[in-house]
């Protein structure tokens, strides 16, 4: 048997390689690539792709896990042997129902599609990527069709993400927090607008860039193993658990964006850095679901970031490094700009309150595209009804409209998003944990000190990677499933004390 796993691990090594050199063209490709080098560049990462699936998907490895697994059943529960049988078996069983030359097919469109989105987006030329974003939609209702049995055709991209849901159990979970959320949105936004003109005057770039650095080395990112760059939609990538890296990108007018991007994908990325070395090459090296992965963002980047002892100890560098713009800005009308609460038109930099509507409106245009009853060529439109019924407001136009998230146009449609808004829900339950055990870390939070907060969550998250599905490491973690009462108490204490609601 220890020759065997050895023996399968070895081909894991393979498959992992020729991953890891993949996402090298990926990042590539969203940071660097001259315009030229699209059309190669989707051929390149879809032979890659197709090659990473055949290595796989080799009935030799089955062969090894029909072996192993009887093997691993007679390991202790706790065993990462029997946890990497178990988690390379799922995948297995997952993936061997999908063809390769559908893996490669996918991967030349989607890079492709990206191409051509990075120019749509600021034309403001959502025509030019239709005819794409339709085969995409295609493409999706096909790799569904591999997975019969489903009750809905985005189950088997939402399982693939975030492993035991569905879309009925997240459009419950929605219902839930939607109606817990509008009220407090409604109740917020009936008051007079806080003022944020402090964070949109012009900040230069490359000390927007020095300053957002300077704090994810306090938080504990190795820039051994990892570096910043700049891209178009902010993403973290990882080739090896040596080597996890983050994007960012910057508006010189708005303080915000290239700031808490920064400490959103360095959350991501420590929780990749935090992962157990020995478990490199192998399916346990990442990250266990996508809600868990953005419960690691949102924490770092919100719940920590956007707090009150936080800027106590950062708002005096913060105006040390910008004294013309903040110079005369007190600590609470900063604050209070960071955390305005308003019905706003882009994702990414909506507030705590109200991104989960952002959100929910976007799951729901999947399953329609999904199911047939929206058609692509009305999607704008669509896009346009549901943020005026669910936010009041509309774009003037499709960039900040559906061109605005690369998730569509970089990817498949289904599954996208729902694990931001779990990862929102996991974020709060997470933190209480870690304050129950450790209740001095707000007070260490106001000292620039994270220490006592990463170790924990290195110790209780990061380090297990994918040893454990989401529901047992939550359940381990914070002793219960998860849950939304943790969430929704923290914006009601946070964004009841700011607007007094």
């Amino acid at each position: 048997m220890e020759a065997k796993l050895n023996a399968l691990k070895a081909r894991l090594l393979e498959v992992n390689d020729l991953g890891s050199a993949n996402a090298v063209l990926g990042w590539d490709q969203a940071t660097y690539m001259p315009p030229g080098g699209a059309e190669a560049r989707a051929r390149q990462m879809s032979t890659l792709a197709r090659l990473t699936h055949e290595k796989f998907t080799d009935a030799a490895v089955g062969h090894l896990l029909d072996d192993l697994r009887p093997y691993a059943d007679s390991l202790p529960a706790d065993s990462d042997d029997a946890a990497l049988i178990r988690v390379t078996w799922r995948d297995y069983q997952r993936f061997v129902r999908v063809p390769s030359d559908f893996v490669a097919e996918t991967a030349n469109h989607t890079g492709l599609t990206y191409d051509v989105w990075t120019r749509a987006r600021p034309a403001n030329d959502f025509e030019s990527v239709r005819p794409l974003l339709e085969k995409t939609l295609d493409l999706s209702r096909r790799f569904s069709g591999f997975f019969p049995g489903y009750e809905h055709l985005a189950d088997p991209h939402i399982d693939l993400s975030d492993e035991g849901m569905k879309a009925s159990t997240v459009r419950a979970l929605f219902g839930e927090l939607r109606n817990a959320l509008v009220p407090l949105v409604q109740a917020i936004t009936s008051q007079p607008p806080v003022d944020n003109s402090a964070v949109l005057q012009r900040y230069p770039e490359a000390e927007q860039l020095a300053f957002g650095l300077s704090v994810i080395r306090d938080y504990g990112y190795d820039f051994e193993r990892g570096r910043q760059d700049k891209t178009h939609h902010p993403f973290m990538t990882k080739f090896s658990l040596g080597d996890v890296r983050i994007t960012t990108r910057v508006q010189e007018n708005d303080l915000t964006d290239a700031l808490f991007s920064t400490l959103h994908e360095a959350g991501h990325a420590m929780y990749e850095q935090g992962i157990r070395r020995d478990y490199e090459g192998t399916p346990l090296a990442d990250g266990t679901s996508a809600g868990v992965h953005e419960s690691q963002s949102r924490l770092w980047e919100n719940i920590v970031g956007r707090s009150r002892p936080f800027w106590e100890h950062y708002f005096p560098k913060l105006q040390a490094a910008f004294p013309q713009q903040l110079g005369d800005v007190s600590l609470e009308t900063f604050y209070r700009a960071i955390n305005k609460v308003q019905r706003s038109l882009i994702r990414t930099d909506a507030d705590e309150v109200t991104y989960n509507l952002h959100v929910m409106l976007r799951f729901d245009l999947e399953l329609d595209l999904l199911d047939g009853k929206l058609e692509m060529r009305h999607l704008p439109d669509a896009w346009h009804d549901r943020y005026r019924s669910d936010l009041g407001i509309t774009a003037p136009d499709d960039r900040d409209g559906v061109l605005q998230d690369v998730h569509w146009y970089g990817g498949t449609i289904g599954g996208a998003f729902q694990g931001d808004t779990l990862g929102n829900i996991l974020s709060a339950q997470f933190y209480d944990a870690a304050t129950q055990a450790h209740p001095a870390i707000k007070d260490e939070i106001g000292q620039g000190k994270f220490d006592t907060l990463h170790g924990w969550l290195r110790e209780n998250v990061y380090q297990h990677g994918r040893k454990y599905t989401a529901s047992e490491l939550v359940e381990r973690t914070t002793g219960g499933p998860m849950r939304i009462e943790p969430y929704i108490a923290y914006l009601r204490m946070k964004y009841g004390e700011l607007y007094n609601v």
